[in-house]
């Protein structure tokens, strides 16, 4: 009997992340360091480290002893990070096996510069433009990210870029993300085609994860109505929408764009400034939600799949539980069909 293993959608994604399984867990700030990046790709997953905007020696410091366990990893660089030239140096200096560009989209020639240090890249794609951009710059894959995804997102759901994109480009290596937290939901992606699957939410829930017990327990008691994703209020401060569940801290930062389109109203702000405050208070209130345990004024980034994760596990026995729910349904479908 065919295994899922065996299946060549599976076999193609394993081959390009250089895994054993293709389930990629996305890069979170503040959670995804050395520890939880290690623990998933012992055990058969992606880990990928989350540079965020940390000061490059301690990004250094975190790669090199990455590379000395011998593991595959990936590096996450924010292209709208301030230390985002300096870590994409610091990484194509260093080596690294994959790196995956977020935050906005890379140019072209930061592509070239990771390719031409050797390193597999990854681009971000939540519109079928962009993602045709990212092939024309030279991106190795795609992370086909919906708008159910926690943090910063666009605004097309998973299932349509599905359709727009990853029927379009069956032999580009595609990675599905956003709102996916079940074996059988991963099962049916690579029956449309996907190479793999990259989430987040889940793996912020495991033990291995450093963020705060208040945190999780939060997390345990969600609905997916809950992972609310903030709205722009005017055009004159671009706001990229984020993906969190709703508490005070959600009500400080709509305070915190009428004071700066205020202050841009007035002229006593630049709109760079502006951005820059808007990023640097949800850098912040992360922090404080993941390190603190402050669930009230920080920031609990979440995708819409956290109604569907209600408990606290090893990686390992989220991987292994996930695979058997694929396999599973792989299986029925198999048995449907031959039916």
């Amino acid at each position: 009997m065919t295994s899922l293993k065996d299946f060549k959608y599976w076999k193609k994604g394993c081959d390009f992340l250089n895994v054993k399984y293709p389930i990629i867990c996305g890069a979170m700030t503040w959670i995804s360091n050395f520890k939880l990046v290690k623990t998933v790709s012992d055990a058969g997953g992606l880990g990928v480290l989350a540079g965020g905007n940390m000061p490059v020696d301690y990004l250094r410091k975190e790669i090199l002893a990455l590379k000395e366990t011998g593991i595959v990893f990936a590096v996450n660089l924010i292209t709208i990070a301030p230390n985002y030239k300096d870590h994409l140096n610091t990484v194509s200096e260093i080596g690294v096996p994959i790196v995956v560009f977020a935050g906005s989209f890379p140019r072209k020639e930061e592509i070239q510069q990771a390719k031409q240090a050797g390193i597999k890249t990854i681009c971000f794609a939540s519109t079928d433009s962009i993602a045709e951009r990212m092939m024309e710059y030279g991106a190795d894959a795609l992370v086909l990210e919906g708008s159910e995804a926690g943090g910063h997102i666009g605004h097309v759901s998973t299932i349509v870029l599905v359709q727009e994109v990853l029927f379009k480009y069956p032999d580009i290596p595609i990675f599905v993300a956003g709102g996916i937290a079940t074996g059988k939901m991963i099962a049916h992606l690579f029956l449309m085609g996907a190479w793999g699957v990259q989430m987040g939410t889940i793996f912020a829930m495991a033990e291995e994860s450093p963020a705060h017990p208040k945190f999780k327990e939060r997390f345990k008691k969600a609905r997916s109505r809950e992972a609310f994703a903030t709205p722009q209020y005017d055009s004159s401060l671009p706001v990229v929408a984020v993906r969190a569940l709703k508490n005070k801290g959600s009500d400080e930062f709509g305070k915190l764009q009428l004071e700066l389109l205020e202050q841009l109203k007035n002229q006593t702000i630049s709109r760079i400034d502006a951005q820059y405050k808007v990023e640097s208070y949800w850098a912040g209130a992360l922090r404080r939600a993941v390190e603190e345990g402050d669930i009230d004024y920080g920031s609990l980034m979440a995708g819409q799949s956290v109604g569907l994760v209600q408990a606290t596990k090893p990686v390992a026995q989220i991987i292994d539980d996930l695979l058997g729910d694929a396999e599973t349904e792989f299986q029925k479908v198999r048995s449907l069909i031959n039916t």
